[in-house]
């Protein structure tokens, strides 16, 4: 095998494992509903043990301001991989991504997102706003401060 198709390869793999290794968000379901039968023969459905999602799906916002320092270091941790160190778009991963990752330095482009649609799509991926679902969601792993701090460094990047 080339050194090259390795490299290559190996660029796939750490792709896969950085931005396509998430947990399941927690999902709301209803308990099944039992079908009408006698009182004493119904057995009660076990409660639910689901464990809560590290971050509210919408922001609660209040009294939360984003730390850009420790989102930088976050997004060197997260994003980094697609979108680059510098939030260009041109991350390592980004070769084998169609469409590209956003290019978090166009100010023009960032300026004309909120910060309810940066953690929207932060929290839940692309999916949560119509867009790739190659793009990961970070809700189930990512606290809502931390959430606020990533924004906070959107900010720094793209000067918006």
């Amino acid at each position: 095998m080339k050194p090259s198709l390795c490299l290559y390869v190996l660029a796939l793999a750490f792709l896969a494992v950085a931005c396509g290794g998430e947990k399941e968000a927690a999902q709301d379901t209803a308990p099944p509903q039992e079908t009408a039968a006698p009182a004493e023969e119904a057995a009660p459905a076990p409660p639910a043990t689901e464990e809560p999602a590290a971050a509210p799906a919408e922001p609660a916002g209040e009294g939360l301001t984003g730390d850009a320092a420790n989102g930088a270091t976050l997004y060197a941790m997260y994003c980094s991989a697609c979108h680059g160190m510098e939030g260009k778009g041109d991350g390592p991963g980004s070769a084998a991504l169609e469409p590209k990752p956003a290019n978090h330095t166009d100010t023009a482009f960032m300026s004309t997102l909120t910060d309810e649609h940066l953690y929207k799509v932060i929290y839940g991926g692309g999916p949560a706003i119509g867009k790739s679902p190659l793009m990961t969601p970070w809700g189930s792993i990512l606290t809502e401060q931390q959430i606020y701090d990533l924004i906070a460094h959107l900010h720094v990047l793209s000067g918006s």
